[in-house]
């Protein structure tokens, strides 16, 4: 029976280790994208996107702002994905299907921004100083304008004849990817201020 026993609590005793040992592994690089996305606009947000690439981000303000903005880039080609389905509905309303357009139109122009964004971003390892800053302001605009487009996307759908399903799909789509982005902003711009 002791030698049972003795063998049960050794295998306990290992089994313990492993997971103790996992989970500090993991717990550096999940307590910094904790306490990063403590500054965002939508911090459990932020945190419940990232957090799947905690290995990749480690403790890299870098590479956050980095994956924040492919998480906001791969948020903008499904919602344009989804508008592109969208208008091929049969039955909508000649306004909504324009507005829907114009939508599209703003969703891609944001898309095009975060992408030339995620190019410049990886110019700033190469570079300190002025040329830093200066490819970290394009960086900023960028993001900034692609926030300024999908908050446009929804002027279309204005007034009480636009209500409806149509209208609160398209702003639940558009509503995700602008919090994402918004994100990824405050974490570009907290990687600019700790650089």
């Amino acid at each position: 029976m002791a030698p049972k026993l003795a063998t049960l609590l050794i295998f306990l005793a290992v089994i313990y280790l492993a997971q103790t040992t996992n989970s500090t592994t993991i717990k550096p690089s999940s307590s910094f994208i904790k306490s990063s996305c403590a500054t965002a606009t939508y911090p459990a947000l932020c945190e419940q996107s990232l957090s799947p690439f905690a290995k990749t981000i480690q403790t890299s303000r870098a590479q956050l702002a980095r994956t924040a903005l492919a998480v906001s880039l791969k948020q903008s080609q499904t919602t344009q994905a989804y508008l592109n389905k969208l208008k091929q509905v049969k039955g909508l309303k000649p306004r909504e299907r324009s507005a829907i357009g114009d939508c599209l139109e703003e969703v891609s122009d944001s898309l095009d921004r975060v992408s030339k964004s995620i190019k410049e971003l990886k110019n700033c390892d190469r570079v300190k100083g002025q040329e830093f800053i200066w490819h970290m302001s394009n960086v900023q605009t960028w993001v900034s304008s692609a926030l300024t487009d999908e908050n446009t996307c929804m002027d279309g759908f204005g007034g009480k004849v636009m209500e409806g399903r149509v209208k609160s799909s398209v702003r639940a789509h558009i509503t995700s990817v602008a919090h994402v982005t918004s994100n990824a902003l405050a974490l570009v711009n907290n990687f600019a201020q700790k650089h």
